[in-house]
This record gives C-alpha cells, sequence and structure tokens, in this order.
C-alpha cells in the first residue's frame, strides 16, 4: 500500500514472527481465499438470471439460484469467521512474543541507555506501541489479502465479459496509487509523532504519580496539570490530524472510482451487441469493487500506524546490549580488587567522572568512599559489577581483569545494598530469595532474615515470610526495607559487597539495627562502602576521601583527623550540624 523506503522489509520482519504459528496463519490465508472467490461469484449469478433461463421461469433454475445464494453465504460466512479468528490468535500471539523480546532486552540494555530514555517512553511502547502492531498485523492484513483477492477476482470476471471496457477500468490505478503513495507517506510520518507524544504524556503520567507527596506538599497541582494538559493536547492534535487525513483518503478514491465508472457506463451504453445480464453482471461486478477498495484505502491508517509503531519497538529490540566480550570465570575469589589508572566519562559529557584511579582493596577490607556530592563515588563502585565501562585503566579481581569475565560470572561474586532499596511486589521470602528462590530452602532465608535484624519485624506481619510487601515494599518502613535488602545479600553470600550506606533519614533504633546487620554481613567480604554519614565508618578499615573524581586522601578515621585535612573539614561540618549520633 505504499512506496516508503524499507516498508517491504520492515513488514516481512514483522512477518518473521508469524513463522512459529504458519500453520494458523496457512488456515486464515486460505479462509481469506475462499472468501475472496465468492466476491465474483454474486455478479456471475446475475448474468443466467437475466439472459433468459430465470425470465424464462426454467425450473431448475427457479430451484437452483436460491438453493446457490444460500449456500453462497453459508460460505461466506464460515470462511469470514475462521480468518478472522485465526488470524487475531496469530496476531496476539505475535504481539506477545515481541513484548516478551522486549522487555528480556530491557534486562540487558547498559545503564546508560535507562539514563537517556525515560521509563515512561518505554512504558509507552509496551501498551501503546504494541497494540498499533496488533491492527497492522491483523485488520490491515486480513484487508490487504482478502480485499486485494476480492478485487482482481471481480476485475478478471469483468475481463472475462468485456475486455475493452475493463482496460478503460485499469487507467485508474496509477492514479489511485499516487494519491495513496502521497497519503501514506504523510500519516507514517503523523503516527511516529503521536507515539512520540504517547510516550511524552505517559511519562508525565507516571511522574505525577510516583511523585505525588511532592506535588502536594510544594502545591505543584497546578504545574502538573499544565504539563499534562500540554502533553494530552499534542497527543489530540496529532490524533485529529492522523482521522482527517484518514477521512479525506477514502472519499477521493472513491471520487476518482466513481468519475471512471460514469465514463465506462457512457461508453457501454453505445455498445448494442451487450446483452442484459451481461451488462448487469458487468457492472454489478464493477459497483462490488467500491468495497474492497474502500477498504484497502481505508486500511492505509492502520498499516502506517502499525509500521511506524514496528519501527519503534524494533528499534528498542536492536538496541545494543551490555557488552560481554569476556570469556573467562571466576571461581571462588578471594575479593581483592584493584583499580589501575581508572578514568571515566559518560557519554555527552565532557568533564570526566574519574580521573586515574589508582587504589587496591584487599581480600576482607572493608574500604568507605567519602565525599561531596559528585565526587565520584557512586561511579567508583558502579565499575565493579560493570554497570559502566571505564575509559581507560584497568579493574582487577584476585589479578584478573573484568573485562575479561563473563558479566554473569562476574557479578555472581558481587552483592549491593543500594541507597534506594529495590523491592519487588512479591512476598518478603521472594524478596530475600530474589533470582535464588528456588535453589535455597526456608530455613536458610530465616537465618539470612535473623542476621539481617530482620526476624522480629517479619514474624509480626500477617503473613509472615509469605506477606507481600507491595510495589517497590510500600507496606514496610525505611529501615524494614534495608534490612530486607541486606538479608538478601547475606542469602547471596558473595564474596564483594556494595554498600550505598543511607541511614540519615531512618530513626535511631533502625539505625541501630542497620548497622547491628551491617557488621554480619561485612565479615570475610570485601567491602565498598559509599558513606554519607561519617559517624556510621569510623571503624572502617580504610576510608578513602574523593573529590571532583580523584582521591585526595586515604586512611584509618584516626589518621585522616589527625592530617586535620578535606576528611576533618567534612568530619567538623557534620559534628557542627548535630549529625553524630
Amino acid at each position: 500500500m505504499t512506496q516508503e523506503p524499507g516498508t517491504k522489509a520492515l513488514y516481512l520482519r514483522l512477518l518473521g514472527y508469524v513463522r512459529p504459528y504458519r500453520g494458523v496463519f496457512s488456515i486464515s490465508i486460505l479462509a481469506m481465499i475462499v472468501l475472496a472467490a465468492t466476491e465474483p461469484a454474486m455478479p456471475a449469478l446475475f448474468k443466467p438470471l437475466l439472459d433468459g433461463s430465470f425470465v424464462e421461469k426454467n425450473p431448475d433454475t427457479i430451484i437452483l439460484m436460491p438453493l446457490l445464494l444460500v449456500l453462497l453465504f453459508v460460505v461466506r460466512g464460515i470462511a469470514s469467521y475462521i480468518s478472522t479468528v485465526a488470524l487475531a490468535w496469530v496476531s496476539n500471539m505475535v504481539v506477545m512474543d515481541l513484548r516478551e523480546q522486549m522487555f528480556a532486552k530491557l534486562l540487558e540494555l547498559p545503564g546508560q541507555f535507562y539514563a537517556d530514555h525515560p521509563s515512561g517512553t518505554l512504558i509507552s511502547k509496551f501498551n501503546y506501541d504494541a497494540i498499533q502492531i496488533r491492527g497492522a498485523a491483523t485488520n490491515a492484513l486480513v484487508v490487504l489479502v482478502r480485499d486485494t483477492l476480492a478485487v482482481f477476482g471481480l476485475l478478471a470476471w469483468m475481463f472475462y465479459l468485456d475486455w475493452q471496457l475493463t482496460l478503460l477500468f485499469f487507467l485508474i490505478a496509477p492514479v489511485i496509487a499516487f494519491v495513496i503513495k502521497l497519503i501514506s507517506l504523510r500519516m507514517r510520518n503523523l503516527s511516529r509523532a503521536l507515539q512520540n507524544s504517547m510516550g511524552d504524556m505517559t511519562h508525565t503520567l507516571e511522574e505525577g504519580i510516583s511523585g505525588n507527596k511532592v506535588v502536594k506538599v510544594f502545591g505543584g497541582q497546578d504545574y502538573e496539570k499544565g504539563r499534562f494538559s500540554a502533553v494530552a493536547n499534542w497527543v489530540r492534535r496529532f490524533e485529529m490530524k492522523i482521522i482527517t487525513l484518514a477521512a479525506a483518503n477514502v472519499p477521493t478514491v472513491q471520487l476518482i472510482a466513481a468519475a471512471a465508472l460514469a465514463i465506462i457506463i457512457y461508453i457501454a451504453s453505445l455498445k448494442p451487441e451487450m446483452s442484459v445480464g451481461t451488462f448487469v453482471s458487468f457492472f454489478g461486478a464493477m459497483a462490488m469493487l467500491f468495497s474492497p477498495i474502500k477498504r484497502l484505502t481505508g486500511i492505509n491508517e492502520d498499516l502506517q500506524r502499525g509500521l511506524a509503531a514496528t519501527e519503534s519497538l524494533f528499534g528498542l529490540i536492536d538496541s545494543p546490549s551490555e557488552p560481554d566480550t569476556g570469556t573467562r570465570t571466576l571461581e571462588h575469589p578471594r575479593g581483592r580488587i584493584e583499580f589501575r589508572h581508572v578514568s571515566l566519562t559518560y557519554p555527552q559529557t565532557e568533564i570526566p567522572a574519574l580521573k586515574n584511579i589508582d587504589l587496591v582493596i584487599q581480600p576482607g577490607e572493608t574500604v568507605a568512599l567519602v565525599g561531596r556530592s559528585g565526587s565520584g563515588k557512586t561511579s567508583l563502585v558502579g565499575l565493579v559489577p560493570r554497570f559502566y565501562q571505564p575509559g581507560g585503566g584497568q579493574i582487577l579481581i584476585d589479578d584478573t581483569d573484568i573485562s575479561e569475565v563473563r558479566l554473569d560470572s562476574l557479578r555472581a561474586q558481587i552483592a549491593i545494598v543500594t541507597q534506594e532499596t529495590v523491592l519487588f511486589n512479591d512476598s518478603v521470602a521472594a524478596n530475600i530469595a530474589y533470582g535464588i528462590r528456588n535453589k535455597v530452602a526456608d530455613e536458610q532465608i530465616a537465618q539470612a532474615a535473623r542476621a539481617a535484624h530482620a526476624a522480629e519485624f517479619i514474624q509480626q506481619l500477617p503473613g509472615g515470610f509469605n506477606t507481600l510487601v507491595g510495589a517497590n515494599g510500600a507496606r514496610l518502613s525505611g529501615g524494614q526495607r534495608q534490612r530486607l535488602a541486606i538479608a538478601r545479600a547475606l542469602l547471596k553470600n558473595a564474596p564483594i559487597l556494595i554498600f550505598d550506606e543511607a541511614t540519615s533519614a531512618l530513626d535511631s533504633e533502625s539505625e541501630r539495627h542497620i548497622q547491628a546487620a551491617l557488621e554480619t554481613l561485612k565479615a570475610g567480604r570485601t567491602t565498598l562502602i559509599i558513606a554519607h554519614r561519617l559517624s556510621t565508618i569510623e571503624n572502617a578499615d580504610r576510608i578513602v576521601v574523593m573529590d571532583q573524581g580523584e582521591i585526595i586522601e586515604s586512611g584509618t578515621h584516626r589518621e585522616l583527623l589527625a592530617k586535620n585535612g578535606a576528611y576533618a573539614v567534612l568530619h567538623r561540618l557534620q559534628f557542627e550540624h548535630g549529625e553524630k549520633r
């Protein structure tokens, strides 16, 4: 239906997802062929009716014609039902496969991808774009196959009746094709713009929901209403432009076809040799061409929306995954970590996040990273599990360059407790044993909970370990969520621990539990702590002070205080603001 470059390849790639369901797909195509074959049967019945046999009251014809008419519509009904249901089943399976493939890709994408793409835009691909593909894969394909065959069948019958008049009808085909091409190009561009606007609207909606407390406290209701109204209006405008274009598409094509029909009727009236039956059958077939032509023209909207959505979905699927060129595995590492001349500059930025970092952490050592916001602490620890790729230098675990290690093997040796605790809307037990639920016994989960000082509050929950925690642990307090995260890290029993310490917002009792759980967690593990409250890391084996992507001081708590340098300044500032326990 369109000649836009790449359209054929795009649609063929989409149809490639049909291959696993080719049996049901073939049944639907066969039913469409049967349905299309019945189209010229209708005008074919008119010819014998009007050329004498029915007029002369032929008994056989009087009995046969009504039966054939009923049989024709029975066949059409069965074929229509089979083709519609079978193809709808196939298209829904294709959409499900695409969604699963996109979700699998999301889990493989590098961290920078999420920094560059708002989550609302990504969610819109699953919700809105996927539905548009279903329209292209079902309605468009049904109409495209069925009505194209119907048009060819009717034209073949017309050609059989009078080839000269039929050739005149073919003169309008290039005009119709040109009109459809122009409209298709415009509609595809509008569909792309609509999808982007839908992503913006989803993102704005998501921010309004997740940030509802901030919106209420800071009186941002009018501001958020304005933001949402603006993006919703863009969605409305693009929708109306598409509807307006589609509404003009069909009558324009029909007008061209009607003009051709009028010319052909005039020429046919000048042919006295044409019988009444032939005349009625020919123009009956020609009139029946209007419905499939109208549907073929009308599907352009669904087809262009679907192809624009296909581009969007395949764009996500084709996004490069995290680089995983490693071939080696880490077998029971001791946990020695070494940074050699490591530097890091994030994409689309000019200022380096890390500059020539040299740091050695011995097995079982606890190293705390401190410094002002933006000093590079999070960037440094994020390089260990290869969330980011260093721009220069090497990172080694037990003298093995981590770039040579497979990602699954590397990350199997690391446990992380993040500043913003991530919990899933599942049971307490499932969150503690996340990723290994089927590999551990309930007693091991309970033991990890006790070690994390979480068993007491878990036992008080309505369902104990089977209690659902809500979206991101909404039914738990901040301290309870963090203790579950520590229990998760304990159960994994990895030799390397990364802990983004965030106890400043917790009450004293929760902080005491967290610190006790952390002491249990650190035992025997190489631990990297991003410290926000200096009072919580006074017992660390070493404290590394960072500033503007560089290490400026290193030593124990006492050594750094005696040095009276940057750490001592930070320490005094926190004490002056009452941050000491």
